[in-house]
């Protein structure tokens, strides 16, 4: 960068002394011409540089606000979360949900122990998890990191997407039996394997359009259309209470006289909240599939 101006280099010797005989104040005019420019050329560059500073910490500044204003938008998801299913006892009443996207559903039926909805197909993500029980933590976190670094970018368009909800483990046939869930993240085991499934519910916008994986150890399946029945219960989830749910809600399903448990449905559970919820106010759901009893 040119910091001197010409106008600032000495003139020849002869040409000086000839405007200092002619006219002294002249000559200070003259000596003023030159000098001005040069501080007016360096004053233009250190002001280049501070407007570049301040230009840049003012990108800096307005990058870090969109960065907290995004990260206080999800933030608030979790913080100040939403009711969207109706309370048939106190123990719901308390319970609360993410305001994240989840599976679109209708509901036919409710009784007071458990409600009949139809759900609408849904494209899933899942991966194989290792462990014999479905609430393992060491399968279901690396089935889960694996998930989502699948979900935020690594997949064949680098693309990061939204997270929904809830988190869903379910049991499974080995025979290949399709996948049967209710959102986001799904575990569901291949019985006489001891292996259990986890999937992310993909988000709707998506449709079949979704990006591929580039982990081979996860598939993308779509959900089809299913009629489950649905009790909920807070708390956190272990294969004990798992199984003392299921008991209940196929004893309770004995009873109905318009649905019955489809034949070889295995149960389901989905999980809404992330860890840090306090135990009395996370849902958690437990679900079956069923079907219209023939008259």
């Amino acid at each position: 960068m040119l910091l001197v101006s010409p106008s600032s280099i000495s003139a020849p010797p002869s040409t000086t002394t000839s405007r200092h005989r002619s006219s002294p104040i002249k000559s200070m005019a003259v000596d003023r011409s030159t000098s001005a420019p040069q501080r007016r050329n360096s004053m233009s560059a250190l002001e280049a540089r501070i407007s570049l500073i301040i230009a840049l910490a003012s990108q800096t500044s307005s990058l870090s606000q969109k960065l907290l204003t995004e990260l206080a938008g999800e933030t608030a998801k979790y913080v100040f979360p939403k009711r969207i299913f109706e309370s048939r006892t106190l123990e719901e009443a308390l319970m609360s949900v993410p305001d994240l996207e989840t599976v679109k559903f209708k509901v036919l039926k409710r009784s007071d122990q458990y409600e009949i909805r139809e759900v609408e197909p849904y494209f899933v993500a899942e991966a194989t998890m290792s462990g014999k029980n479905g609430f393992d933590f060491n399968g279901a976190s690396q089935s889960f990191n694996t998930l989502a670094e699948y979900l935020f970018g690594k997949n064949t368009k680098k693309e990061s997407m939204a997270m929904t909800t809830p988190v869903i483990t379910s049991r499974t046939q080995s025979d290949g039996e399709r996948m049967e869930m209710t959102t986001p993240v799904i575990t569901k085991r291949v019985e006489d394997q001891e292996k259990w499934k986890m999937s992310f519910v993909m988000p709707s916008k998506y449709g079949s359009d979704l990006p591929l994986p580039k982990d081979s150890s996860v598939t993308i399946k779509e959900v089809p259309r299913k009629t489950v029945a649905v009790a909920a219960f807070s708390g956190f989830v272990n294969d004990e209470e798992v199984k003392v749910r299921e008991s209940r809600l196929r004893e309770a399903l004995k009873g109905d006289a318009e649905f019955q448990v489809k034949d070889g449905a295995l149960i389901e559970v989905a999980q809404y909240n992330p860890p840090f919820t306090l135990p009395f106010t996370r849902r958690n759901e437990i679900s079956l599939e069923v079907e219209r009893k023939q008259e």
